[in-house]
């Protein structure tokens, strides 16, 4: 996610082919090929409505009919009801809370946001299972979501029973942890124990304002804790602290079979491994994580700015500098998030750091400072740049933000909503975005070598031609510590990241779009020459990194090897979990481990893993 305003506040207050939510594949009753159907509202065999009525009693009353909240709109779009929904969907709080909606409203010629037929707004484990067994038994497909943001649309399907376990939100510290059946093997240690729905918001307040305390998470507030797990997970502070999947200690999962297991290191360890980045909603339904706790540094902070280059040449010159300024400056624990390289000629910085003080800082920026005042016939700071720290106990304070840097941020000001809730106003032109293109790419530390320097500028340089290029920084392991690159070996991970210094990231979006609501359709045409720029961006970066890795959770909704690109030479052994733990394919997400055996929707099976 984008934390550039997050930055250039602190600065400045000194401190066709789908997975398709929407769609409908339909596999002829002749195919031949087909070796499972899952039935939809109107087959023979969709469950009747006594047979949903037995699973309302089982979940005490907890199962609930899907509508959206966008149903308004499609008969009276123009209506001041209408008017009110599209404004709320700038609030990512707004969407958690609406069982019928998702983050992300769609990706152009990929899928549309749409509800499931019923869900089970579970609050503790039964209500899992009971889901889980009633999907088995009926045929049905079934969904995952907590937090809902997944780019890829795997948090919805139509025609589906949605397992919804926003409700199961708990946070408790724990100062003297040790995983079930670890006990003697492993030392107690501080973690938080977390439920699958919370989001980070609810635990950075309980870990780090409240108890000073620090855990590796994500860096958007409303983001899901299972689901950033589950993807491997990576921070603002990434490169000092590792992997967020890393940090899982244990997990509660119920599996296909209705079973809920318990997975850490001494019990269930090969489905524990999965769980630690293999892809959500692949093995089971996660229900509570256990996630390590650390010493919480004195400050974080922020650095901020925006270079201009008056000329190609000069911005040519410009990224080269930044390269080389990046690798003996900025490439180790203390410094993460991003540069952007812009199609017009702009290199915006924005970067954040920990374990450094405000001077400290400042002085490591000045020699870019002073090279770039040196030559203002070729550059200029657009943005000066401009240093900010804060206590490292405050950075998720909403007291403390609102009054010292209310710019920051922005309150979840619904009536009723819990207090001390906000998301970064950076974020709010992701809440509800619909996508034109999203691509990423590590980028290994070889390329940052005096002798292939010159070849990533080039590629960089050129992407720039079609598309802005951010290269997240935190989203690369190499240089973190020791430890923490152990972990993260220990990890479902394409190995490829503990070797990247960078995720290379080109994206395009709009604000939510749905071709149902007259007058709030996508411009289709806009949208897919955007998709071709970034396409086209993106092949200049593949000049240089021809084989490498994508990040699972950023990442291409068409991309064709995704099995290698996601998690290179661990996916045979995640597909070996996979069949253990889930042989019929019960759980089912687009580009997820054994999706290669179903149908682009997952409601036909036409292959045996």
């Amino acid at each position: 996610m984008d934390r550039r305003h997050f930055l250039e506040s602190m600065a400045a207050t000194a401190i066709a082919v789908s997975t398709g939510c929407s769609r409908t594949f339909r596999t002829s009753g002749t195919d031949a090929t087909a070796l499972f159907r899952r039935v939809r509202p109107g087959d023979l065999s969709w469950p009747a409505e006594a047979s949903w009525d037995r699973l309302r009693r089982e979940v005490h009353g907890r199962l609930i009919n899907v509508e959206s909240p966008l149903t308004v709109c499609r008969t009276t779009p123009e209506s001041a009801t209408c008017t009110e929904v599209f404004g709320h969907l700038r609030n990512p709080y707004y969407i958690g809370d609406q069982p019928a909606l998702t983050q992300t409203s769609g990706w152009i010629d990929a899928w549309t946001s749409a509800p499931s037929v019923y869900a089970v707004a579970a609050t503790e484990t039964a209500d899992v299972v009971a889901a889980v067994n009633f999907a088995r038994g009926h045929k049905l497909r079934l969904v995952v979501k907590g937090g809902g943001h997944s780019y890829q649309g795997t948090s919805c399907s139509a025609d589906s029973l949605l397992i919804w376990t926003r409700a199961m939100n708990s946070v408790v510290l724990n100062n003297q942890f040790v995983p079930h059946g670890c006990e003697g093997t492993l030392a107690p240690q501080p973690a938080v124990t977390i439920g699958a729905g919370a989001i980070w918001m609810d635990v950075y307040d309980a870990v780090m304002t409240q108890a000073g305390r620090y855990v590796q998470g994500g860096g958007c507030t409303t983001v899901g804790v299972a689901g950033l797990i589950q993807s491997g997970g990576f921070g603002s502070f990434s490169k000092a602290y590792g992997l967020a999947a890393a940090g899982l200690l244990e997990a509660e999962v119920v599996t296909a079979d209705g079973a809920v297991r318990i997975a850490n290191a001494c019990r269930n360890p090969d489905l524990f491994w999965a769980l630690k980045g293999g892809g959500g909603g692949s093995f089971g339904v996660v229900t509570r994580l256990t996630l390590r706790t650390r010493e919480l540094p004195e400050y974080f902070g922020g650095v901020f700015g925006t270079i201009k280059a008056r000329s190609d040449s000069a911005f040519r010159d410009l990224t080269a500098r930044i390269i080389g300024f990046y690798h003996d400056q900025l490439f180790n624990r203390h410094w993460g998030e991003q540069i952007r390289f812009g199609s017009n000629d702009t290199v915006s910085i924005g970067m954040v750091f920990q374990g450094l003080d405000p001077k400290q800082a400042d002085d490591t920026w000045r020699p870019l400072v002073e090279w770039v005042s040196r030559a203002p016939q070729d550059f200029a700071w657009e943005i000066p740049l401009q240093v900010a720290a804060l206590p490292a106990r405050h950075l998720w304070d909403a007291g403390f933000l609102k009054q010292n840097a209310p710019n920051l941020i922005v309150a979840d000001d619904r009536p009723g909503a819990p207090a001390g809730r906000f998301f970064w106003a950076g974020d709010r032109e992701d809440a509800g975005q619909f996508l034109h293109g999203y691509r990423s790419v590590w980028l290994a530390e070889s390329l940052l070598q005096t002798n292939r320097q010159g070849a990533l500028v080039d590629a960089l340089f050129a992407a720039s031609r079609h598309q802005t290029i951010a290269l997240h920084f935190n989203k690369g392991l190499a240089g973190v510590a020791p430890d923490d690159r152990i972990a993260a070996k220990d990890t479902a991970m394409n190995p490829v990241v503990l070797d990247a210094f960078a995720l290379a990231i080109i994206a395009g979006n709009s604000p939510p779009t749905f071709s149902a609501v007259a007058g709030r359709e996508p411009d289709l045409a806009a949208a897919r020459r955007d998709a071709r720029a970034i396409n086209q961006a993106m092949d200049e970066l593949l000049n240089v990194v021809p084989h490498a890795g994508s990040y699972v959770s950023e990442s291409d909704f068409f991309e064709r090897a995704w099995q290698q690109s996601f998690w290179g030479s661990n996916y045979s052994r995640l597909a070996a979990v996979k069949m253990k733990y889930d042989p019929s394919g019960l759980f089912f997400v687009h580009h997820g481990v054994g999706s290669e055996q179903w149908s682009a929707d997952g409601f036909t099976r036409l292959a045996r893993g």
